[in-house]
Formats: structure tokens, C-alpha cells, sequence
């Protein structure tokens, strides 16, 4: 059905006047002399390109869809992707390219290399990695071996339910980890009493672990795979271990900050709770069942050590895949229950990036604005907190692909300033911008782990918000100081 087929409901009919607007300031935007943008005051000759300006009406283009929500927002990456493809590259719209003032125009491979970037692989890895994983009941038999050590008393309970939850969602879907623990869970949430806090610290808990789990790791969440593939193509080589070696220590501190809030803003009366885990009915053959476990230990030991064996992680989350896909356990029907849209949004940021590098539009922004005597710590903080504020209301990874890319530029053009250095550099600026992204977690709409918590009826939007906002305020500090005294 289409989106605006009837224009008689609220919906649809913001939604379409909403289009209309995106349409017309891009439009201008795209249409207006280049001039438009400034001129060189020694040749007053435009300061950008033809293909530069098409490249800022895309960008613009792309960040309102994002933000109104006119389509889903990975069918708004894909058409990014498309519009690059034909008015910016070098096999785009004949009659668009032969002009004068063209400048540099974008390779239509390394623009459509985007849907296959590595990091994208990687994440692809590790959504095969988690399939796998729940397919054969992995998934169960972990989180009951995990809650066990933590008893019958609900503090400690609660505890186990957090690090438990985070720890699943550094390598799965923290949509789907949400998911499978509210199904665990809502049946013996609703044997506690009504009128105490507990039903309330475990509703809230379960997105709380699933949104600061997803940080530990490179694939645990989109933002961080826009974050490193930032990274790796401005010349950082963060490792898979890299990574977990700053951001596990930093998830785990916030989930005990998190325990310790619940627990007293929302107090147990019940004296004990049974947690009881029963898995679906597993359709798969023991041979089958012990590949995948053998599988998701050798892959995450690949992982880690990186540095060691010297495969890169990219390769090797390739390798589940392949023998997936070998064993029959990965079959060609399986393939719709990978979530593409999240991949294809991720991609949607990687070929915005390469526009802004290969028609320059980077260069002569660093060249143009005087980044270099910004306040560094200040440049940090506002872009930390415009992804913060922005991923509060629209999708993450929608925040972290508009935000990343112009501060790559920032980045790079800061680069060499003493101040800047020694708050962490790009890779500080850049990272921070992943955390920020992951504790924006104050409404119902803010993430799907939150809309699924809110679902339950047990917790009220104002309950969200004001865990959320201490959460978010904590998680912003800690995350700035981490990434600045210990560096990337």
C-alpha cells in the first residue's frame, strides 16, 4: 500500500506534506547557482562544485526524511544511495554531468561498494552468528547457566538480569535479546506484587542492559559499525579487541550504576523470585546443535584475539556464514529473518561519506570553515549532544549516519591541535558520538527495546524518561572522560 494512498488520515497526510517540504528545500537547494553557497573572494568563483552542491542537497534530503520519518528510514539510505549514483557519479545522468563547474565526480563502484562495505560483513556475521544461536537454542541454555549463580532474591536477581542482558546484546540484536528476556520474564513479573517496585526495576531493566549491552561491542549495535567504518576509512585501525577492552569495563560500571538506581528508586517488596526459562522446542539435529556452539565460541576467540592470529574481524565474520550455510543450518529462507533494513540504513551512511570525500566536498569544507581554531572540547560536547538529543526521537543509527560523516570532516581538519590531541582526537570524537547515540534511551519511541518494555503496561512513560535521562546524563560523562583519559 502506498504511503500517502489516503491522504484523508492524520498520518499519511503529514506524511505527505511533510515530503512536499523535504521536496522543495531540496530542490532549492540542488537548483540554486553555486554561488548561492559563497564565492572565493580573490576570484569570486563559486567555492563549491556542481557535484558538492548536489552532494548537500542529498545530505540535507536524507537527514529530514531521517528526522520526519516520511518513509522508513532505510528505504530513505537506499534512495540516498540511488540519487548519489545518478547525479554525482561518474556513470551517473549524462545530461546532469556534462556542465561546467562539475568537479570531481564520485567512482560509481566504491558509491555501490557501500551495500558490501566490511564493516556491514561484519554485522551481517554477526546476525547470522545470533540466528544461529536462537535457531538452536544456544540463546536459552546460556541465560539459564548465567541467571543460575544469581539466586532467588530479587537485588541480586535483578543484577544477574542486567549483565545478562548486556552481555547477550554485545553480540545480538538488542531488539531481539529484549525480546526473548521479555518472554522469559513477563510471567513471573506479573507473580510480584503490584503495588512494589519490582514489576518496575525489571520492566525497565530489560531495555536499559539491551540499549548499554550493545556498546561493548563493534557488531553489538549500528552505531558502533558507522562509528568504526568512519574510522577505518580516515585511517584508524581499531580492533575488535580494541574496542571491548574499553567499552566492556564502561558497560559494566553503567549497568551496576543502572542496578544501584533501580533498586532505589523503585524498591522490592517480594522477598523472592523464581525465575523459570523454558526455550521453544528445537528443530535441529544434535550434529547441527553442536556446530553452532563450536562455531560461536571459535568465532568470538577469533574475535578477540585479532591481534594475535592476525585475521581481521571483518574475515572472520564471514566464517559463521560459511559454515552455516554448509551445515544446512542456514537456509535460503532463513535469510528474510536477517534484519536488512538495519544493514542497508548502515550502508545509506557509507556512501554519504564517500560523496563528501570523492567530490571533495570534505577537502573544501576543511579548507573553507576554520575548524582548527574551534574549541576542541566544545566541538566534542555539541556533537556528542545533538546525536544524543536527535537518537532520543529518531532512529540511532539515523543520528549516528547524520552526525559521523561532517564530524569526520571536523575531525580531520582538527587534526594536529595540541587541545584537541589530547582530548582523544578523531577517534575520541567519533566513538563518543556511538556512545551517545546508545544511551539516548528516554521515551517509548527512543529505541525498539523501549518500545517493547513500555508495551508490558507495567511502566509509565515518566518512569522511562526520569531513569533514562539519569542514565543518559551519567552515561554522556562517563563515556567523554573514559574516551578522553584513556583515549581510543
Amino acid at each position: 500500500m502506498s504511503y500517502f494512498h489516503f491522504l484523508g488520515h492524520p498520518m499519511n497526510l503529514r506524511r505527505c506534506l511533510s515530503f512536499l517540504v523535504v521536496c522543495v528545500f531540496t530542490f532549492f537547494l540542488a537548483l540554486v547557482p553555486t554561488s548561492f553557497y559563497g564565492v572565493n573572494p580573490e576570484t569570486l568563483e563559486p567555492i563549491f562544485t556542481l557535484t558538492q552542491q548536489r552532494v548537500i542537497a542529498i545530505f540535507v534530503f536524507t537527514a529530514m526524511m531521517w528526522i520526519l520519518e516520511v518513509i522508513p528510514t532505510w528505504t530513505t539510505s537506499v534512495v540516498a544511495i540511488v540519487a548519489i549514483l545518478l547525479t554525482t557519479s561518474n556513470k551517473g545522468l549524462g545530461f546532469l554531468m556534462m556542465k561546467e563547474n562539475i568537479g570531481e565526480m564520485t567512482n560509481y563502484k566504491s558509491v555501490m561498494a557501500a551495500f558490501a562495505d566490511p564493516v556491514i560483513m561484519l554485522f551481517l556475521g554477526g546476525f547470522v552468528l545470533a540466528f544461529a544461536a536462537t535457531k538452536v537454542g544456544l540463546d536459552v541454555q546460556l541465560a539459564k547457566i548465567m541467571l543460575k549463580p544469581f539466586g532467588n532474591k530479587p537485588k541480586t536477581v535483578l543484577l544477574g538480569v542486567l549483565l545478562v542482558i548486556g552481555t547477550f546484546s554485545m553480540f545480538m540484536s538488542n531488539t531481539a535479546t529484549a525480546a526473548m528476556m521479555l518472554t522469559f520474564l513477563t510471567p513471573v513479573l506479573m507473580t510480584l506484587p503490584a503495588d512494589g517496585g519490582g514489576r518496575i526495576s525489571f520492566a525497565l531493566a530489560i531495555p536499559i542492559a539491551a540499549n548499554l549491552g550493545g556498546i561493548g561491542t563493534p557488531i553489538g549495535t549500528p552505531p558502533n559499525a558507522i562509528a568504526l567504518g568512519a574510522l577505518q576509512e580516515a585511517g584508524f585501525n581499531i580492533t575488535f579487541v580494541g574496542w571491548m577492552i574499553r567499552m566492556v569495563p564502561y558497560v559494566i560500571v553503567m549497568l551496576l550504576i543502572a542496578w544501584f538506581l533501580l533498586t532505589k528508586m523503585f524498591p522490592f517488596k517480594a522477598k523472592t523470585i523464581e525465575l523459570k526459562i523454558e526455550g521453544a522446542p528445537v528443530k535441529v539435529t544434535p550434529f547441527q546443535k553442536y556446530v553452532v556452539w563450536v562455531t560461536f565460541a571459535l568465532t568470538i576467540i577469533l574475535w578477540v584475539f585479532e591481534g594475535v592470529i592476525g585475521v581481521n574481524s571483518n574475515i572472520v565474520a564471514m566464517i559463521p556464514f560459511a559454515v552455516f550455510s554448509a551445515t544446512g543450518i542456514l537456509k535460503a529462507r532463513d535469510l528474510e529473518h536477517i534484519n536488512w533494513a538495519v544493514l542497508w540504513m548502515v550502508a545509506g551512511g557509507f556512501a554519504l561519506g564517500t560523496a563528501l570525500n570523492q567530490t571533495g566536498l570534505a577537502t573544501t569544507l576543511i579548507n573553507t570553515i576554520p575548524f582548527a581554531s574551534w574549541n576542541a572540547l566544545v566541538v566534542m560536547l555539541v556533537g556528542g549532544f545533538i546525536c544524543y538529543f536527535l537518537s532520543n526521537f529518531i532512529s540511532n543509527s539515523a543520528a549516528a549516519n547524520l552526525v559521523v560523516p561532517i564530524l569526520i570532516v571536523v575531525g580531520k581538519a582538527m587534526a594536529g591541535n595540541p587541545s584537541f590531541e589530547a582530548l582523544g582526537g578523531v577517534p575520541a570524537m567519533i566513538v563518543g558520538i556511538a556512545i551517545c547515540a546508545s544511551v539516548a534511551m528516554c521515551l517509548p519511541v527512543s529505541t525498539p527495546p523501549n518500545a517493547l518494555a513500555a508495551s508490558t503496561g507495567m511502566i509509565t512513560t515518566k518512569q522511562m524518561a526520569t531513569v533514562g535521562i539519569i542514565l543518559g546524563v551519567v552515561g554522556l560523562v562517563l563515556g567523554y572522560l573514559m574516551l578522553i583519559f584513556i583515549g581510543f
